[in-house]
């Protein structure tokens, strides 16, 4: 029996995907929760062969959650299931190595494909997270440093502060924040942080 985790915190969510699962040979879902947290706690106790894991839930991000679940139990196969439409974000989580993603939106017999696909040790990426993928150029991509200093100016910290916290030299920040302007076409700064949280690059623990 192939053992599942499944860690949404919206409870509709996780029945419906536990149903899918449920109809699925083999197939035994062990545990489910509704924080980051316990996802972490309930992989590390079961160590199962899929977690089906939400990208924003309280107290752990998805992203940290995959980070742990790599750490600890590296044979288990993660399938990100997540409201997220920014292609910034569904291009970090692929970047990531990880097994699935899937959007909310899905269809049940695509969630289902993607759980067989997974388990049997490939790799499934739901079609419309590739549409979106694959509608972002690779000049609007982001450096780290690039998305630290979006997320300070976004905070409404001035030039010199930036500089102060990122150790680094006023104008050393100036060009970073040109280039997050032009990679995103916006002529303010009220535009580039307007592009941000459209993006859902800012407050990811607000979105679905």
């Amino acid at each position: 029996m192939y053992r599942v985790v499944v860690a949404d915190d919206h409870a509709i969510v996780r029945a419906g995907t536990i149903a899918i699962l449920k109809g699925l040979p083999d197939v035994d879902v062990v545990a489910e929760v509704a924080d980051g947290l316990s996802a972490i706690a309930e992989t590390k106790r079961h160590s199962p062969d899929l977690l089906v894991l939400d990208a924003a839930m309280p107290h752990a991000r998805g992203i940290e959650v995959f980070a742990e679940v790599q750490r600890w139990t590296p044979d288990t196969k993660v399938v990100l299931l997540t409201g997220f439409t920014s292609a910034g974000i569904l291009a970090d989580w692929l970047e990531a190595k990880v097994d699935g993603v899937l959007l909310k939106s899905c269809d049940p017999d695509e969630m289902a494909q993607c759980f067989q696909t997974v388990l049997a040790g490939g790799q499934f990426v739901a079609k419309a997270a590739q549409d979106i993928v694959s509608e972002v150029s690779e000049f609007q991509s982001f450096t780290a440093r690039e998305r630290e200093v979006l997320s300070l100016v976004a905070m409404g910290h001035q030039t010199v502060n930036i500089a102060e916290r990122l150790n680094i030299s006023p104008k050393t920040v100036e060009k970073h924040r040109g280039s997050l302007m032009n990679k995103v076409g916006a002529s303010t700064v009220a535009q580039l942080i307007a592009y941000a949280l459209r993006e859902g690059l800012l407050e990811e623990h607000r979105q679905l």
